[in-house]
C-alpha cells in the first residue's frame, strides 16, 4: 500500500501507524478519566469500604445520578485499564458470583487523607489555568511571547500567582504535597548526603516542609529556609530551623551545604542557573571547609537505562517547562555544563527518587 509520499508499507504497517495516531490524539482522555475519578472521590469511598466494591455499591456511595451507572462502570473500566483500580471476584458463601472494584498502589497515592497524596498535584496540574495554554503552543511558536502560558493570559505563571489568590492556594497546596513525598524519601534512602553536615540552607524551600523533615532526621544540623519575605513572613522557627526573607538571584547566606529541591532549576533558563549556582557557591564558601556541597534534587531526561514510560514522564515535564515558564528538564551532560559554567569541579548523581535523582556538587 501506497503512503501519501510514495513510500509502499505493508497493510499492518499502515494500521499499526493509524492505531498509533488514534492513541495519541485521545491520550488526554486517560487524563481527565483520572481527574473526573479524583472529583467524585472514587479512591476515597473504595478504601472507606475496606474490601472490594460492586458498581452498584459504589453507585449508592456517590452523589451521581443513578441513572448514571452504566457510564461509571464505563468509566471504572478505562481506569482499571489504566492501573488505577483492579476488578477482583467477591465470594459470598463460597460462590464467586459478582465483580468489585480495589485500590492499587496508585490509586492509594490518590486518597485524600493520605501523607504523600498526589491529589493537590493532579488538581493543580489538570486545572484549565495550566492545561488552556496548551491550545496556544503553535501560536507561540510564531510569537515573541515567552512562555504558551503567558500568550493564553498575557502574564507569566508567577505574576499569574501573584494576582489569583485562589489558584495561588491549590498550586502551593500541590508544592507542599511534593515536599512531603521527597522529604520521605530523602531521609530514608539518602541519608549519607546530610550526614556529617553541620548547617545547611534550603533554598526557596517555602514553608520548611522538606526543611522540618531533614532537621527532624539529623537534629545536629541547624537549617535555614530562605525565601522570598511575603512567602516566610509570619513562620516562626523551632529547635534548629529558622527561617531568612531573600532572593536567591542576589544572596544566600553562608552554610556547609545548600539544598534545592526540584521546581527551583527547571523553571529557569541555563543562564539564571548559572546565576544561581554562582550564589550557591559564594554561600558555601569552600575555602573555610572541605566536604562542602551544593544538595539538588531534580530530574534527568536521556537515561538510556530507563523503561519507556519513564523517559516519557520525564519529556512530558520537560514540555511543560516550555509551556508555563521558560525553563526546562536536562540532560548529564546539560546538568555538567551549568556546573562548569558556574565554577564547580565535580558532582555525583544518585538516583534513588524515582524519576527525580539527587545531585551532589562540589566546588
Amino acid at each position: 500500500m501506497a503512503l501519501p509520499n510514495g513510500v509502499v508499507e505493508s497493510t499492518h504497517e499502515l494500521l499499526d501507524a493509524h492505531a498509533h495516531v488514534w492513541n495519541h490524539i485521545f491520550n488526554f482522555i486517560n487524563s481527565m478519566s483520572l481527574k473526573c475519578a479524583i472529583e467524585l472521590g472514587i479512591p476515597d469511598i473504595i478504601h472507606k469500604h475496606g474490601k472490594p466494591i460492586t458498581l452498584s455499591q459504589l453507585v449508592n456511595a456517590l452523589p451521581i445520578n443513578k441513572q448514571k451507572s452504566n457510564c461509571l462502570a464505563r468509566l471504572m473500566r478505562i481506569l482499571i485499564h489504566s492501573k488505577f483500580f483492579v476488578k477482583v471476584k467477591i465470594s459470598e458463601d463460597g460462590d464467586e458470583n459478582e465483580d468489585g472494584y480495589y485500590l492499587t498502589p496508585a490509586s492509594r497515592l490518590l486518597l485524600r487523607d493520605e501523607p504523600l497524596s498526589m491529589v493537590p498535584l493532579a488538581r493543580a496540574m489538570l486545572d484549565p489555568i495550566l492545561i488552556d495554554p496548551w491550545h496556544h503552543l503553535g501560536e507561540w511558536f510564531h510569537s515573541d511571547s515567552p512562555s504558551a502560558f503567558a500568550t493564553k493570559h498575557g502574564m507569566s505563571l508567577w505574576e499569574y500567582l501573584g494576582i489569583e489568590e485562589k489558584w495561588n492556594g491549590i498550586f502551593n497546596e500541590a508544592m507542599a504535597n511534593d515536599a512531603r513525598f521527597v522529604v520521605s524519601v530523602l531521609t530514608k534512602e539518602c541519608k549519607q548526603v546530610f550526614e556529617g553536615l553541620k548547617s545547611m540552607m534550603d533554598v526557596a524551600g517555602g514553608t520548611g516542609l522538606v526543611a522540618k523533615g531533614i532537621v527532624d532526621a539529623f537534629p545536629d544540623m541547624k537549617c535555614v529556609v530562605l525565601d522570598l519575605p511575603h512567602v516566610v513572613a509570619g513562620l516562626e522557627g523551632e529547635n534548629n530551623l529558622s527561617y531568612v526573607g531573600g532572593d536567591m538571584f542576589e544572596s544566600i547566606p553562608h552554610a556547609d551545604a545548600v539544598f534545592l529541591k526540584q521546581w527551583i532549576f527547571h523553571d529557569w533558563t541555563d543562564e539564571e542557573c548559572v546565576k544561581l549556582l554562582q550564589k550557591c557557591k559564594e554561600a558555601i564558601n569552600p575555602s573555610k571547609n572541605n566536604g562542602k556541597k551544593v544538595i539538588i534534587v531534580e530530574i534527568i531526561v536521556d537515561d538510556k537505562k530507563e523503561e519507556h514510560e519513564a523517559t516519557e514522564t520525564k519529556l512530558f515535564w520537560d514540555m511543560l517547562m516550555m509551556v508555563d515558564v521558560k525553563g526546562k528538564e536536562r540532560t548529564e551532560k546539560e546538568w555538567a555544563k551549568l556546573f562548569v559554567a558556574a565554577g564547580f569541579t565535580s558532582y555525583k548523581i544518585t538516583r534513588v527518587l524515582g524519576l527525580r535523582s539527587v545531585i551532589e556538587v562540589f566546588p
